[in-house]
């Protein structure tokens, strides 16, 4: 009972400490993550004036099988305006160790989206994100992807200096 309490100690100070996010949500990827596949995050910003740090979050295993990962992106503000990205994240070394944090088997990885962001419009703000990975000499997608645990937003205080 006692390690029960300490272990749920330390877990509430690793949280309090992390106190520079306004939002942070993980999606699970329930086994594979199949190509057509997209994954919602709404959020409603806290104000209208500051500007924020946006990030992907996501959590990979042993069975994630390549060096990189791409994926499409989409900001929808409440009127309607929508942003597309294509991003390209590192995932491993060279030597093929993973990138990210943990000393298991699933590595936490937090990766730039997006600098300085000012929601500048009041409502509900919709963010997607999906895969885009290929084989290397394929044209097509590749149907399911392997390793990706959970998939997660996180918006963050701008730390002023």
């Amino acid at each position: 009972m006692r390690r029960i309490l300490a272990v749920f100690a330390l877990m509430a100070i690793m949280v309090s400490c992390d106190n520079d996010f306004v939002f942070h949500e993980y999606k699970e990827v329930p086994g594979k993550w199949n190509k057509d596949s997209t994954i919602v995050f709404k959020v409603n910003p806290p104000d209208t004036i500051n500007p924020y740090n946006l990030f992907i979050t996501l959590r990979n295993d042993h069975e994630y099988a390549f060096n990189n990962l791409f994926l499409i992106t989409s900001m929808q503000f409440p009127h309607g305006r929508t942003i597309t990205d294509t991003l390209e994240y590192a995932m491993a070394n060279p030597d093929g160790s993973f990138l990210g944090e943990g000393s298991g088997d699933i590595k936490e990885n937090k990766l730039w989206y997006k600098q300085d962001v000012v929601f500048d419009e009041n409502g509900t703000y919709v963010f997607k994100v999906r895969h885009a990975m290929r084989v290397n000499g394929d044209i097509d997608p590749l149907q399911e992807l392997g390793g990706i645990r959970d998939v997660g937003l996180r918006i963050e205080k701008i730390k002023q200096e």
